[in-house]
């Protein structure tokens, strides 16, 4: 018997899932709100936007398998696709909002920077004054999606709010925000990277694409970003591969492929440089035998 199949693979949760439970909702958006401790044990990913906004809160959430100390005043925005599981402790109150794709783009582009910089740094601390912003925005959100006949543009230009405050917490909070801010190219440059990782592996490439030599890309990089431009590339798919091998039944070989390798030991030998585990070994100590069960051990109700 492959022994894969023995095993449970991380599911890909859509926003259905959560209606039972919301706390208000519409078909394109759910608000919940989060009391005392909950387990999420178990890997998995949601094809939507959720972003939750703690205000008393303790735990640990694991995003792209890289844990994240949960504390007061913080919020985490997660993207489709993206891993995690958490373990949130008693005590905690929170508020969360799930959205569809097809909402979300309505006021995406209040999200100042490309996606791929909010997936490397999903976790915000927030100031008092931005944490009391927030959690306005997210009770006025709340309260008109109780309403009978509750308001779209509202809504919306509501969760425009909410996304340009965290671009400008991220700003504050991480170098990196404001270097792309400061340096379009390599915004660009990192926006390439998440359209083209898999085909285009090769700094030439992206240089070419953004109009200047390889060298000078990889100054740009070391100088702002303390890192080399394939160091970012790597990155990228890294977090692909890691995703892939936690969510799929996918054998090696075709993760390999699907990422761009020629073959399985070449992936294996970069997938090791990179995370210090094979690809086998990382897939063996992330999955648990068992059958899976929905999401969340409830510990208390959400």
């Amino acid at each position: 018997m492959d022994k894969r199949n023995s095993k449970i693979w991380a599911p890909v949760i859509g926003l259905d899932g959560f209606r039972k439970e919301q706390t208000a909702g519409r078909d394109e958006l759910l608000f919940n709100e989060l009391h005392g401790e909950r387990l999420i044990d178990k890997p998995h990913k949601h094809d939507f936007f959720i972003i939750n906004l703690f205000d008393k809160a303790s735990g640990v959430h694991t995003i792209d398998s890289i844990d994240h100390v949960i504390k007061d005043h913080q919020v985490h925005v997660l993207f489709p696709g993206q891993m995690h599981k958490w373990h949130v402790y008693a005590g905690t109150i929170g508020y969360q909002l799930m959205i569809e794709r097809s909402f979300f783009e309505h006021f995406a582009p209040f999200f100042r920077f490309s996606f791929t910089n909010y997936q490397n740094h999903p976790v915000i601390d927030l100031t008092a004054d931005a944490f009391a912003q927030l959690h306005y925005e997210f009770e006025s959100v709340k309260q008109e999606l109780k309403r009978e006949n509750s308001l779209i543009p509202l809504i919306t230009a509501r969760a425009g709010v909410i996304a340009a405050i965290v671009s400008r917490e991220a700003e504050s909070a991480f170098t990196e925000f404001k270097v792309y801010q400061s340096v379009p190219r390599l915004a660009k440059f990192n926006m390439l990277i998440d359209e083209f990782f898999r085909e285009q592996k090769l700094v030439a490439f992206y240089a070419e694409k953004l109009h200047i030599s390889p060298n000078y890309l990889n100054i740009l990089c070391k100088k702002n970003l303390k890192i080399s431009a394939t160091q970012l590339i790597h990155q990228r798919i890294s977090i692909e591969a890691k995703r892939l091998l936690q969510s799929t039944e996918r054998s090696i070989k075709e993760i390999a492929f699907e990422l761009g390798f020629a073959d399985q030991a070449y992936f294996s030998n970069f997938f090791k440089q990179q995370t210090g585990a094979s690809p086998s070994d990382f897939r063996e100590n992330i999955h648990v035998e068992g059958a899976p069960k929905f999401l969340e051990t409830k510990i208390k109700k959400r």
